[in-house]
């Protein structure tokens, strides 16, 4: 579908992290107007500093999520005709440490940002990012569908979860599939990798952090099995969603939405770990004991309905996806224009056909 984003006006909530800093790139790259509502970026170094994202954007808020009114402020100034919602605590462990906190940010924080949206008359349509953790996980070998059970084990998965009802629930008493009302749905992902991740107790960050400290990283679950995917990849298909969100039947495409990779992508962490390992020059070890909180054990998504309603495909297998993340760090490393480089991928993954 043929779809002009030129200076479309568009806020994104969470645009300090690593996902929402990707975003704001590709958006740019296509000739939106882009908007920020975020906290100072998480982590130092971040890739909103490191690819200075501050110069792609028309105005940058630092608002917290669980602030109403100042979320309605952004909101009533910026007058957006899209939203996209990633502002979130991420974290499973900090989920354990700090589970208020997460419910407050990822459960009410959705409901300000949606209740700020149904005040704002120019919003059209808006896309609120949740995970595939938000699935009721049964340690199946099934991936999961749309349509599976919602639920959680740790306050990170279950708070997300919560999300997806909070927008469902939105949807339903307020944005009405007709003429004229906010076209809301959902995106869940994968496990994200890509270049410019500094978060504590991931994967590919852990490992850039195992160059300056011994060259060895301890795998914290190396069994478990999870659906890897390159940033950019379900990026192509929020941006792809909300176009469709906008088309003249868009109503039909509000609703939750999976974004995974093909399921032969879905590997354990302890395969990716040996991967990124042998492109870096370091060492991993694997842990002689359990680990000490639940995580799941297998994970997948089932994306065959953004396939066949949307288009949308995986075009980076886990090979390249990985290949491209610690090219990435390397070059930040050697001192590269970080926002060039981003820039080139963006335009490589744009222009390529999906890998064999």
């Amino acid at each position: 579908m043929s779809f002009d984003w030129t200076n479309r006006r568009v806020l994104v909530t969470g645009h300090t992290g690593f996902k929402g800093s990707w975003l704001c790139m590709c958006l740019q790259a296509l000739g939106a107007e882009i908007h920020g509502l975020a906290l100072e970026p998480p982590t130092s170094p971040s890739l909103y500093d490191v690819a200075k994202i501050g110069n792609l954007l028309t105005s940058d808020h630092r608002v917290d999520v669980r602030d109403f009114q100042a979320v309605k402020v952004v909101l009533d100034a910026v007058q957006p005709e899209i939203v996209f919602h990633l502002a979130a605590q991420s974290l499973v462990n900090h989920s354990y440490d700090f589970p208020v906190e997460t419910f407050a940010t990822n459960v009410l924080g959705t409901a300000h940002v949606l209740e700020a949206v149904r005040g704002c008359a120019s919003v059209q349509a808006a896309l609120v990012i949740t995970t595939d953790k938000c699935y009721e996980n049964r340690e199946w070998i099934h991936p999961y569908r749309e349509t599976d059970r919602l639920g959680g084990h740790d306050p990170y998965s279950t708070s997300k979860a919560c999300a997806e009802l909070v927008t469902a629930a939105w949807r339903n008493s307020f944005f009405p599939a007709s003429p004229g009302h906010v076209r809301l749905a959902t995106a869940r992902a994968g496990n994200v990798i890509g270049g410019g991740d500094w978060a504590a107790q991931r994967l590919i960050p852990d490992c850039v952090r195992a160059l300056g400290n011994g060259n060895s990283v301890t795998l914290r679950y190396p069994q478990a099995v999870r659906p890897w995917q390159h940033v950019l990849e379900p990026l192509a298909g929020y941006l792809s969603l909300v176009e469709h969100l906008l088309s003249k039947d868009g109503a039909s495409y509000a609703q939750g939405w999976n974004f995974g990779p093909d399921i032969e992508d879905s590997r354990s962490v302890g395969e990716v770990a040996a991967q990124v390992a042998e492109r870096l020059g370091i060492r991993v070890v694997t842990p002689a004991v359990a680990p000490e909180r639940h995580e799941a054990g297998l994970l997948r998504l089932d994306s065959t309905l953004a396939k066949q309603r949307l288009g949308w495909q995986p075009r980076w297998r886990l090979k390249r996806a990985v290949a491209e993340t610690v090219d990435w760090y390397q070059r930040w490393a050697a001192g590269d224009d970080m926002l060039v480089f981003s820039r080139s991928q963006i335009e490589r993954y744009r222009q390529g056909s999906a890998d064999e």
